[in-house]
């Protein structure tokens, strides 16, 4: 779950304590060129106010019409869109493209509050819904767990499903985390020193002051992990990447230009790193699109984390690739 999910919960939940009417409508299936994917969700309160985007188009538009004429059910609920090519052009899809949804509305708070409290603690969670009777429960999850829809059970989760620890709490670092954590990562900084960590105040990020190295440890790096060095300082980059290189960790990357990255190669060379650990470095970190500022190389990194999260499919995700990343001195 990212961050902009996370915020349509809150808001549901907020918007129900005030006594409004709210419905969460969830995507459960897509065929085709569906513009959002499983698992996307919107808010819809009684008024037509929304939060979130099933869509990015005309089905928003239909389920605010819905709301506000009270036509969405009191009961969870299938709803299609885009089965036919009149339909697909009427609600703004890609051709081919289908989307089908559940309605549920809002009654009481105890589920949202029972799945926010998870993931502010970092957890996934698991919530079932019956279509047939309402039953609904709610479980402990894991990363491999994703929405699911049989026709009658719904299965929803939420919670972080990807990490991110970034070494250096510094401006690009600070960017980074909050670009991640819509992303779907649960970000952590790690920075053990003193003059950079104090005063480090980013919402979206856990912050750890350990060396890099334990840190890489201490997170438990597993095959959903991205590991990226941000500190430009080889003492600290050097020792998160030596045990970042020999974890599972679907990316490793570091920031410098491709003179400090040789460099970097032949340092790494002198430890007990083989020469398959260190052609898996992505550095100059990220994708190229000429970044100077802070906030540039943040999206680039960004860019080269969807990137090569994507391909995890086709093996490109395992080896470097410097002709798409970016130069940084």
């Amino acid at each position: 779950m990212n961050a902009l999910d996370l915020d349509v919960l809150q808001q549901a939940r907020d918007w129900v304590a005030a006594g409004r009417r709210v419905h969460v409508v969830t995507v459960v299936q897509t065929w085709g060129s569906a513009p959002r994917q499983a698992g996307a969700m919107l808010a819809v309160r009684d008024d037509g106010q929304v939060v979130g985007s099933v869509s990015g188009g005309c089905i928003e538009d239909d389920l605010i019409a819905r709301a506000r004429a009270g036509e969405l059910e009191n009961a969870p609920a299938r709803l299609t869109y885009g089965v036919t090519r009149d339909e697909a052009a009427r609600f703004g899809l890609p051709c081919g493209g289908t989307l089908r949804l559940i309605s549920e509305p809002l009654h009481d708070t105890a589920w949202l509050d029972a799945v926010l409290a998870s993931i502010r603690e970092h957890r996934l969670i698991q919530r079932t819904v019956d279509l047939i009777d309402g039953h609904t429960s709610i479980s402990p999850a894991g990363p491999a767990d994703g929405p699911d829809f049989d026709g009658r059970i719904f299965r929803s989760v939420y919670g972080p499903r990807w990490r991110l620890l970034i070494i250096g709490a510094n401006q690009t670092a600070r960017v980074l985390a909050d670009i991640a954590a819509t992303l779907e990562f649960q970000v952590t900084v790690c920075d053990p020193r003193e003059e950079f960590f104090n005063g480090w105040n980013a919402p979206h990020a856990t912050l750890l002051t350990s060396m890099p190295d334990d840190a890489v440890l201490e997170i438990g790096t597993d095959e959903r992990t991205a590991i990226v060095a941000l500190t430009h300082d080889p003492k600290l980059d050097d020792m998160a990447l030596l045990e970042a290189l020999k974890s599972p960790a679907f990316y490793v990357g570091a920031l410098g230009s491709r003179a400090n990255q040789q460099k970097r190669r032949e340092r790494l060379r002198l430890f007990d790193l083989e020469d398959h650990q260190i052609d898996r470095l992505h550095g100059p970190v990220g994708l190229r699109i000429a970044s100077k500022t802070p906030a540039e190389i943040a999206v680039a990194v960004a860019a080269e984390l969807i990137w090569v999260r994507n391909t995890l499919g086709d093996g490109q995700a395992a080896r470097c690739e410097p002709r798409v990343n970016a130069i940084k001195d």
